[in-house]
């Protein structure tokens, strides 16, 4: 079921290699899965010269998967099917994360809220996978950072008020997950996947998995000091990466400037209430050529190429993938990128390491969030008890 969900579509013989078994037992097992529901056959595979097999791939209705991304100020929620369609509509919902002490039953409401207004049976929902920022402990269900609940882990008091099965993991985690399973970082063994929001973090993928370190917390890439006397950082550090180069900080230098004077086509955007966040209009402002916005974008850009060098020298990675809601001004980033790693890197381990844009960007979270779920599958999951009774 797993290999078939990453796989899109896959013939016994495609399954018979990655298994290492026969081909009757494969096709026993596709005969199974095919009577119980779970599984369709396809179309032919391409012609090959031979007889053309029969392709086979989940039956993307018979079950569904809640997928939730959050960052710090919103949550957006969604429900797709096993093959990653979305059946609902994507719902942004405003949620304050910092000193929120009811932030997890908020999660709750929007949850519920939302799934009553889909139209999907709740039975149907296979699990719920969210992404969030702060320090989590997948293994216990916790947020350390976030979403505070008295006595309870998170994902035990989620799974309380919703009825469903959660899983919870780091939000940059989850991005370099879609990548890994279905992005630009398919096939490839050492990438460091930068989540661009409204923070900076960072998903690691070694040896072509994903790594969380000792209790889960690698990749606080954000935290990596870049100076002595920067602007004082949310986790009481000061110089720290994010402090100096995420987009919150770039939108707020862009209205400091503007007040003071600077043109830009930011001046009314930034002034409309009914805009969209400062740091969403900036980053259209800047695509569509506006000079201020570039050049707060390219300072930026080197801050975090100083930080990458770091990260090269550590990890020595064959790609670093520019992903998250900052995907879309990749293109502006990667040159003051690319120059602060040509000044701090040595040659030698720079060269080598390709910087790729994401083409997942924005929705990598949420396509994070259900590869999550499918790579917790097993066979005491409700659904799949039922469909094998």
């Amino acid at each position: 079921m797993k290999k078939l969900y990453f796989e899109r579509e896959l013939s016994c013989n495609e399954m018979s290699a990655f298994f290492k078994k026969s081909i009757p037992v494969i096709s026993k097992a596709v005969n199974e899965l095919i009577a119980d529901g779970l599984v369709a056959e396809g179309g032919l595979a391409p012609s090959s010269g031979g007889r053309r097999p029969v392709m086979y791939s989940i039956k993307p209705d018979e079950m569904y998967i809640l997928t939730v991304a959050m960052d710090q100020l919103s949550t957006r929620i969604g429900i797709v099917d096993m093959q990653n369609n979305y059946v609902s509509e994507i719902k942004m919902i405003e949620l304050h994360l910092l000193n929120n002490n009811d932030s997890a039953s908020q999660l709750a409401t929007i949850i519920n809220n939302y799934i009553d207004n889909s139209g999907i049976e709740r039975a149907r929902i296979l699990a719920a996978g969210i992404g969030m920022p702060g320090f989590i402990n997948v293994n216990e269900g916790v947020n350390y950072t976030h979403l505070p609940t008295e006595g309870i882990s998170l994902v035990d008091f989620l799974q309380k008020h919703t009825g469903l099965t959660i899983y919870i993991d780091n939000d940059s985690s989850l991005i370099a997950l879609s990548e890994l399973r279905f992005g630009i970082a398919k096939a490839k063994k050492n990438v460091m996947v930068i989540n661009l929001g409204w923070g900076i973090g960072l998903g690691m993928i070694v040896d072509g998995t994903l790594f969380r370190g000792h209790n889960g917390f690698a990749g606080e890439f954000s935290h990596i000091p870049l100076s002595e006397d920067g602007g004082l950082c949310t986790c009481g550090k000061q110089g720290c990466l994010e402090a100096e180069a995420s987009m919150l900080v770039v939108a707020e230098k862009a209205i400091a400037g503007i007040k003071n004077g600077r043109v830009s086509s930011l001046q009314q955007s930034l002034n409309d209430k009914e805009s969209k966040l400062a740091g969403d209009a900036l980053m259209d402002a800047a695509n569509k050529g506006d000079q201020y916005a570039i050049e707060l974008l390219t300072e930026a850009g080197f801050k975090i190429g100083k930080a990458l060098a770091i990260l090269i020298h550590i990890m020595n990675p064959e790609s670093i993938v520019l992903s998250g809601r900052g995907a879309r001004v990749g293109k502006i980033l990667s040159a003051p990128i690319q120059q602060a790693l040509i000044k701090y890197s040595i040659p030698r381990l720079a060269v080598n390491t390709e910087l790729l844009i994401s083409e997942l960007g924005f929705d990598g979270e949420l396509i994070g969030a259900a590869v999550l779920v499918m790579e917790n599958l097993n066979m005491k999951s409700k659904i799949i008890q039922a469909a094998v009774a």
